[in-house]
């Protein structure tokens, strides 16, 4: 695999997690959180380390200690619990060895561990609100809690809860230890310039067919009566939380519209970068350690907050979100203005992008003429293979210069249903990577490779400064990193 491929393989890869024993393949409001950037490839990091000769999992020993990595201790039934996980998400371990797999959690524990003396912490209801959202997840895919504690060999669940609490403490420890070591590095047109010129021509990526989309949203608003109604839905929640000591995080499950944090009591863990709307935000951090807002509205709707804990520029709070309900007549009366608009359009009166500017209810694009940013990298280029499924079965057959009917859509963010209309208004087919045209996609490889060097120089001097022991039988594999210290 070419070094640029290789680069591109790893897109999308900036937190690698601990075992994938309790992992979830989604997550975004709280997401809000984040959209991170790409630095290293689990798999190629598990193909990369071998043994001679190449062992056989049949003969693991499972009591045994495989390895010790600061406070850390590898039992050789975690690499066996690690390679069962993959196999249980449908994840392909044809080429995953051994070996592999125990410097996969080498690596984990030194992040973890050097988050703990870096003071890099995570609080114990963020951890218990992520397993809490995992298990209902399990839970529906196997079909009961006891199916559940069959299939992970757990006579309670108790003991699973603990199991998977200790597993996402030192997953979301090594997040924190890896964003820190990225979070500054930023990378100037000259690097990316030099970065461009060092590919051999024959070697340059390929990338695949795109398409640039742009949108016209109406969203409906409420009555007065009806926004009033959830105001006074609210109130009546803070003062029974104030007055009668009621839970607010009970309140969240039964009445939040959230769906990022309906389900963990509307709990969210936050500093003042987190990507929350701005007054979200405002609100959160101007409320002191138990009190309860008033009532305030985002883009999403109303919501009352309850700051649970004050950890210095981090906050534990729990919020609950609720809409005002939107009536059918709102609803025809937006489809029929877009169905107008879109009449317009088609007879010349305006551009779609013009008519985006001047009519469009969503603020992040209507200023740029309506056109959709890749949430993966913010380019206006979408790749049809890495499309959103939805949008793109939206926008598959519309033909050059044709716009889309007005099509309902409920927000996945929390926000209420609104139309919208499409138009494609650029395609682009399957390319050799172009400097001028594809910038942005070969900045962002650029960046991926400086932050792999930036990790791997700080692998190389954690290895060095931390006690790092392993077991006699595991001294043969031959490790991507220098666990075995000579």
């Amino acid at each position: 695999m070419s070094k640029v491929n290789k680069y591109i393989a790893i897109i999308g890869c900036l937190l690698i997690t601990g075992s994938t024993f309790a992992q979830e393949t989604e997550e975004v409001v709280e997401s809000q959180e984040t959209a991170s950037e790409p630095i290293m490839d689990a798999e190629a990091s598990i193909e990369t380390d071998s043994v001679k000769p190449k062992n056989n999992f049949k003969k693991i020993k499972l009591d045994g200690i495989s390895a010790v990595v600061g406070d850390y201790v590898i039992l050789e039934s975690d690499i066996e619990k690690t390679l069962i996980d993959l196999k249980s998400q449908g994840v392909s371990t044809e080429d995953v060895t051994r070996c592999g797999l125990l410097g996969k959690l080498m690596e984990d524990r030194l992040y973890a561990h050097q988050a703990v003396q870096d003071s890099l912490l995570v609080s114990d209801d963020e951890i218990a609100a992520t397993t809490d959202r995992q298990i209902q997840s399990f839970v529906q895919q196997t079909g009961s809690m006891e199916k559940l504690l069959k299939f992970y060999k757990k006579e309670d669940e108790a003991s699973l809860r603990e199991d998977i609490n200790k597993i996402n403490k030192l997953r979301m420890l090594s997040e924190k230890m890896q964003s820190s070591i990225v979070e500054k590095i930023e990378i100037t047109p000259e690097e990316v310039r030099q970065f461009f010129n060092k590919i051999p021509e024959d070697e340059r990526p390929v990338f695949g067919a795109e398409m640039e989309i742009a949108q016209i949203v109406k969203s409906p608003k409420p009555t007065e009566k009806e926004v009033q109604d959830v105001l006074d839905k609210l109130n009546e929640i803070k003062a029974d939380v104030e007055d009668n000591d009621a839970s607010f995080s009970v309140k969240a499950i039964l009445y939040s519209q959230d769906p990022g944090s309906k389900s963990k009591g509307g709990f969210y863990s936050i500093t003042k970068d987190t990507g929350f709307d701005k007054t979200f935000k405002d609100v959160a951090f101007s409320l002191a350690e138990g009190e309860v807002s008033d009532p305030f509205e985002t883009q999403f709707g109303y919501h009352i907050i309850y700051i649970e804990k004050i950890r210095g520029q981090e906050l534990d709070l729990r919020h609950i979100l609720v809409q005002p309900k939107i009536s059918q007549t709102a609803l025809n009366e937006v489809k029929a203005e877009l169905d107008t608009i879109r009449k317009h359009i088609m007879e010349g009166k305006y551009s779609f992008a013009d008519a985006a500017r001047n009519f469009s209810d969503e603020k992040e694009t209507k200023f740029d003429g309506g056109l959709l940013r890749n949430p993966t990298n913010f380019d206006s280029r979408f790749e049809l293979t890495k499309m959103d499924p939805t949008l793109y079965n939206q926008v598959r057959n519309l033909k050059d210069d044709e716009i889309s009917y007005p099509l309902l859509e409920e927000d996945p963010r929390g926000g209420g249903p609104k139309y919208k209309i499409l138009k494609v208004t650029n395609r682009y087919d399957e390319h050799v990577a172009d400097f001028s045209k594809d910038y942005i996609k070969i900045q962002q490889l650029a960046k991926t490779e400086k932050q792999y060097k930036a990790i791997k120089k700080w692998m190389d001097e954690h290895i060095e400064d931390t006690y790092i022991s392993v077991n006699e039988d595991n001294r043969d594999c031959e490790f991507a990193n220098n666990w075995v210290k000579e």
